[in-house]
């Protein structure tokens, strides 16, 4: 058996046709034809640290707290003359703060000394770094480095088991079966249009269902009627 079909073959299956999987992301693509993330920022570096401080928090949160934070400290170098306590004081109005600020000096100088202060292109050598897990990891390996990669948060998880493109009972589950349905033309999109759907569309608690362009092909059976 090949690598691939031994990766997918315990997978739940998608409760939709490839045809409507295909479908789903063509008007999704057409709601939004160049999406990509909601947060700031000005090169690979501050997206890393941009991507780690969303952790429990909105990226609207975050990006008040980076705007004056990436104007001072746009590489890690700059970022490590700054120091803890300063980052600290940039983004105190963010969840788990004190954490992240440490993170983001131990990343910062993980960078300089192993990787001459470039982001690493591979899933591997990003995860090494600091507060970057595997979702950090696929968004900054799909938005500044145009890899096709799923960033499974909460708003993916939920489209993705509500719509039925791509049921899983974890993040991994779900990210590796929409690996496996996504049509090869959508998979560079995939991430940011499943997220901001989920967002703004599919929300947890009262998904606007009136008002969504895939409602016919949803799973989802408590749909929410127009206000």
């Amino acid at each position: 058996m090949a690598k691939k079909e031994k990766l997918y073959k315990d997978l739940p299956r998608p409760k939709l046709t490839r045809a409507q999987i295909a479908e789903v992301y063509r008007r999704l693509s057409v709601e939004r034809p160049a999406p990509e993330t909601e947060l700031d920022y000005v090169n690979p570096y501050t997206l890393v640290v941009a991507v780690a401080l969303s952790a429990q928090a909105t990226d609207i949160g975050v990006n008040r707290a980076t705007k004056d934070l990436f104007r001072l400290a746009d590489t890690p170098e700059k970022m490590l003359s700054l120091g803890e306590d300063v980052v600290r004081d940039h983004i105190k109005t963010i969840g788990l703060y004190r954490n992240k600020a440490k993170n983001v000096i131990k990343l910062s100088q993980m960078l300089v000394d192993e990787f001459d202060s470039e982001v690493p292109q591979t899933r591997d050598a990003l995860v090494r770094l600091p507060g970057v897990g595997r979702k950090t990891a696929n968004v900054v390996l799909n938005e500044v480095f145009g890899q096709p990669t799923m960033a499974v948060d909460t708003h993916i998880f939920r489209v993705s088991n509500r719509t039925g493109i791509a049921p899983g009972k974890d993040p991994l589950e779900v990210e590796l079966n929409l690996l496996r349905v996504t049509p090869d033309e959508y998979l560079k999109g995939a991430h940011h249009w499943i997220l901001l759907h989920g967002r703004y569309i599919c929300k947890a608690r009262t998904p606007e269902c009136y008002a969504c362009p895939i409602q016919d092909i949803c799973r989802y059976r408590s749909k929410t009627p127009a206000p």
